[in-house]
């Protein structure tokens, strides 16, 4: 966790303060940043509050020594000059004043260096867990595994839930505009928390800033971090870590809630999981396989390939596509393996991605009239391996 740098905190208090009352049209977003607010967000966990003191011990460190130094400088500018009749000294080498400035600032260092990094170990400390989870990025959007503890099964992805009106201007944004999700992430209070980050593009970063937590998602790697919230309420971060053009739609949302309170919710969300659960042996009609298709579409392509199929960047329009529109097996392989800036997508299950080639083929213009079954995708897999 990196210290708010002094400048940043300056010129962020100069344009709070001064810039007129009308340019903060919007309320305080709850569990995220707040209107005219100067410093990190409310400590939700006893690191972050560590990190708080921290910062302000450092700052009045830095102030102190930034007066005591310049303060010395103009002193000795101004009563020493030589328009009243100073001389300068003709000295050189004096080892009491170098045996102070070399033990002076060795002190502060020090004075600096042991609590951070007994609060930096800290941080770094993920034994003993109570509840484990596996964020993994995607471009843009969190995969959550609940690996170990109460909950362990449950998985699910995580994807901004912002309109799309609201994003082009044509609605008023919400108090939590871009900070919002359809599947939160459902912890207990006072549980320590394990979260282990990877990624399955590029590199993203797991931050929410009130439980003083970032930790970089990388492809091929695995990195963890924890956190032990002692407030229920809901916080919410983002992938900080620059990730591509939809890298300000990937909010992280955490929702802390008592034990009672988590355990009903592990309950329903396995029902809920086990209700949908499918059956990749039946067979579905054009029309239901294009209203599921339509959900996966929405909630997973929609992004990249906009909702009206037309495309836009490195993603090409899927309305009159070559591949949509062409041989089966293109489609499959592309899907499961994904290609250049398309990551693949066969975590999905197989009726998902029956459902959604099936919409593409058969929306827009699009009009192949193709029946991709759960089964067809089966088959794909095995032949893909």
């Amino acid at each position: 966790m990196k210290l708010q740098p002094t400048v940043t905190l300056f010129i962020s208090s100069f344009f709070c303060l001064f810039l007129p009352s009308f340019a903060f049209a919007y309320n305080d977003m709850p569990g995220g940043p707040a209107v005219r607010q100067l410093n990190f967000a409310e400590p939700v966990t006893k690191i972050m509050e560590e990190i708080h003191w921290l910062h302000w011990f450092m700052m009045i460190i830095c102030v102190v020594i930034f007066v005591v130094v310049f303060g010395a400088m103009f002193y000795s500018i101004l009563k020493h000059r030589k328009s009243l009749g100073h001389k300068p000294a003709s000295f050189h080498e004096s080892t009491t004043v170098e045996i102070i400035w070399t033990i002076i600032p060795l002190i502060i260092v020090i004075g600096m260096a042991l609590p951070a990094t007994k609060t930096v170990v800290a941080m770094k400390d993920t034994t003993n867990a109570d509840i484990t989870i596996k964020a993994t990025g995607y471009q843009w959007k969190w995969g959550y595994d609940y690996i170990k503890g109460e909950g362990e099964g449950i998985n699910f992805l995580s994807t901004l839930s912002t309109p799309r009106e609201q994003i082009n201007g044509l609605q008023e944004k919400s108090d939590t505009y871009l900070m919002e999700v359809d599947n939160e992430v459902v912890v207990p209070v006072n549980k320590k928390i394990r979260v282990i980050t990877t990624a399955d593009d590029v590199i993203h970063a797991w931050t929410v800033q009130g439980f003083g937590v970032k930790q970089d998602a990388i492809p091929g790697f695995v990195r963890d971090v924890w956190f032990k919230a002692e407030k229920i309420g809901t916080f919410r971060g983002q992938c900080s870590e620059l990730c591509g053009k939809e890298h300000a739609f990937m909010p992280i949302v955490v929702k802390v809630v008592s034990d009672a309170d988590y355990s009903t919710w592990v309950l329903a969300k396995k029902k809920e999981l086990a209700a949908l659960a499918d059956d990749p042996t039946k067979t579905f009609t054009l029309e239901e396989l294009k209203e599921r298709g339509a959900k996966v579409y929405a909630a997973n392509c929609s992004v990249c390939h906009q909702p009206n199929g037309k495309g836009g960047g490195a993603f090409p329009a899927l309305e009159g596509s070559k591949v949509v529109n062409g041989p089966k097996e293109s489609q499959y392989r592309i899907l499961l393996n994904g290609k250049n800036a398309m990551p693949n997508w066969s975590r999905l299950s197989d009726t998902e991605l029956a459902a959604v080639m099936t919409f593409t083929r058969n929306s827009w213009s699009n009009n192949m009239g193709d029946v991709i079954q759960p089964s067809d995708f089966v088959s794909a897999r095995a032949a893909n391996k």
